[in-house]
């Protein structure tokens, strides 16, 4: 039961991670023209909201 989940989460993450890359890459490259913007910042502009929310949304579920 849970490799049969490990098999469909893990590819799933891989192919989300990096197609998240990559549109964060673009963003980086095309959102201030000339200048470019690192893929990290970009990340973690995206990234810090959906953690707070994933913290916020699942500290219920622990208790």
């Amino acid at each position: 039961m849970g490799t049969l989940k490990l098999c469909i989460c893990l590819p799933f993450a891989a192919l989300s991670g990096g197609l998240l890359l990559l549109v964060a890459d673009a963003a980086g490259r095309t959102v201030i023209a000339p200048a470019v913007v690192p893929v990290g910042i970009v990340v973690a502009f995206i990234g810090g909201p959906v953690f707070i929310y994933l913290i916020l949304t699942r500290r219920n579920t622990l208790k």
